[in-house]
């Protein structure tokens, strides 16, 4: 009876591993997102993961779409601290199962990021402007 018993717990417990083990090591999705990081902060009572919130605007005046974000690792985590308020690129993989928040409270987890160029917030720079094109002469009346 103790011997069954014993089998079953295992059992449990390496499915468990199993499942920890094939979430935390398979991407549901991956890709990068551009925009602004707005927040960053290290949060967690037990278990402390960089949490992260990008603002994204599509067209100048627009209502930005906000992407929220989990990052592990602290070398990624130091080199977004050093880009806030600059226009990056994220890089993230979509992580779907995980157990527990105590991974993060975000499905999106960050490994890499990249400074961009900014883009302007309102019209296009002067450098960039087109002359608009001349206007045709009146006709002459008869």
């Amino acid at each position: 009876m103790i011997g069954r018993l014993l089998i079953a717990l295992v059992v449990l417990v390496a499915l468990a591993v199993g499942w920890f083990l094939i979430a935390l090591n398979w991407n549901y999705s991956t890709g990068d997102r551009a925009g602004w990081v707005q927040k960053f902060s290290n949060k967690g009572w037990l278990c402390k993961t960089w949490e992260g919130e990008m603002a994204m605007v599509s067209l100048p005046g627009s209502t930005p779409e906000k992407f929220f974000f989990t990052v592990r690792e602290e070398a990624v985590a130091r080199e977004i601290e050093k880009v806030m308020g600059r226009r990056v690129s994220l890089h993230y993989e979509e992580k779907v199962g995980l157990p527990t928040s105590c991974f993060g409270e975000t499905r999106h987890f960050v490994t890499r990021v990249q400074t961009e160029l900014d883009m302007p917030t309102m019209g296009t720079p002067p450098s960039a402007a087109t002359p608009a094109p001349p206007l045709p002469a009146p006709a002459a009346s008869q």
